[in-house]
């Protein structure tokens, strides 16, 4: 039988809230659970705290092993509607219920975290208390870990909001209740918002808003499923990226004049305890072979969408040895300012455009792994920002192109 809340303890007011958003997470929910409560119990007993799982309806499980699990802390079941998936979903159930509860600070975690402690809910919780309203996280992760992070989100949403904010999309934040009510309200919401589009949607509302913003360093890796960055990458590529599209035209007087970035705050930095990261595979052999195959599929099309000189030189690199191949970022920065400036003008045609995307984006996550294949992962970090600094210094092409297309 279906039951959209499930709140056995009757909470009716929280301090603060630990969400856990799922779809068929039964393998895995308990842990990250379990986890939540010790982080509460040790470092903020004084706090009227709930964990929440916000569910999709699961038909695996999930919500059983959730309340199952033995936590000494007070949780609620939220579920969407049979039928309604998606994490965005899932956390407008959050939004919602933190504004009921009248929390003063809400955190999310993943589902499936295999390295989560007790430290991470004090190190994303406990700035929220301290003046700040919005908490992204850093944490260790391997250079092929997140290629569409380092590639197009954290790059793309610095250039244009002028924050450097490592992770926009890290799954595991914090935010204060006066943006929980805020995020509710917002009128601006679509499909891609609504699933794996949302990290980046509420990173870039917390932006546009101007609260006090800080990166949380959790001192532990994040290890969930690493996944070699040539497998298929289904929605969550086109939900993250139309995502970061869809909203430059409802905030372009935000990004239009920013020129440059700026570091956003590390609360309390600490190197904690450094474990060994799982080592991420990557298929280079399929990489360039899908951004080969994407002329096939995809070339008049990219014709029609960039730039001449930015069409040709893909034409000239899809016939460069695999030893020879790069895709620099200047190129890049300017083939995803093309992409978005397509999705405003054409919006009928939005879907096959970041559908196409794709196989650029498997050509330069080959050029990236070629680039860094000797570096080691703080030398691999040195040359995401060196990509990102590309990044900024075409902005003034985005602009252009803009404003004479408007």
């Amino acid at each position: 039988m279906f039951e959209p809340e499930i709140n056995l303890s009757n909470v009716t007011r929280a301090d603060l809230i630990v969400a856990i958003p799922s779809y068929n997470e039964a393998e895995s929910i308990g842990f990250p659970t379990a986890q939540a409560a010790r982080g509460l119990v040790e470092y903020f007993p004084e706090m009227t705290s709930v964990i929440i799982n916000c569910d999709n309806n699961s038909p695996d499980n999930t919500k059983s092993v959730f309340l199952n699990t033995f936590t000494g802390v007070p949780k609620i079941y939220l579920s969407t509607y049979p039928g309604v998936t998606g994490k965005g979903n899932n956390l407008k159930l959050l939004f919602r219920k933190a504004v009921e509860l009248n929390a003063k600070a809400i955190i999310v975690i993943d589902a499936d975290l295999k390295t989560i402690r007790p430290e991470w809910i004090k190190h994303l919780a406990e700035p929220l208390f301290k003046g700040y309203s919005y908490v992204a996280p850093l944490s260790v992760r391997l250079k092929y870990d997140d290629p569409l992070t380092s590639g197009i989100a954290y790059p793309l949403i610095r250039a244009l909001y002028g924050r450097r904010v490592r992770q926009p999309i890290g799954g595991e934040f914090g935010f204060s209740g006066e943006l929980a009510q805020a995020f509710l309200s917002s009128q601006i919401w679509n499909d891609s918002a609504a699933s794996f589009g949302i990290d980046a949607w509420m990173t870039i509302l917390a932006l546009r808003h101007g609260v006090r913003f800080c990166q949380s360093f959790l001192g532990s890796p994040k290890v969930h499923n690493p996944k070699d960055p040539s497998a298929s990458i289904g929605p969550l590529f086109k939900e993250v990226v139309g995502t970061i599209f869809s909203l430059m035209s409802p905030f372009e007087k935000h990004w239009i004049n920013v020129k440059y970035s700026k570091p956003t705050a590390i609360y309390g930095y600490s190197l904690g305890e450094v474990e060994k990261v799982p080592k991420v595979e990557v298929d280079n052999e399929r990489l360039i072979r899908r951004f080969q195959e994407g002329f096939n599929q995809y070339g008049a099309l990219w014709e029609k969408i960039l730039c001449r000189d930015i069409f040709m030189k893909l034409v000239e690199m899809r016939g460069m040895r695999k030893d020879i191949f790069s895709f620099p970022a200047d190129l890049w920065s300017r083939l995803l300012y093309d992409m978005a400036v397509f999705c405003r003008n054409v919006p009928d045609e939005k879907e096959l455009a970041l559908e196409s995307l794709i196989p650029l984006y498997y050509g330069r996550t080959f050029s990236y792994v070629r680039k860094t294949k000797g570096m080691s992962t703080r030398q691999a970090e040195e040359a995401v920002e060196e990509d990102c600094m590309a990044f900024e210094m075409t902005k003034p092409y985005l602009v252009k192109r803009w404003m004479e297309r408007s």
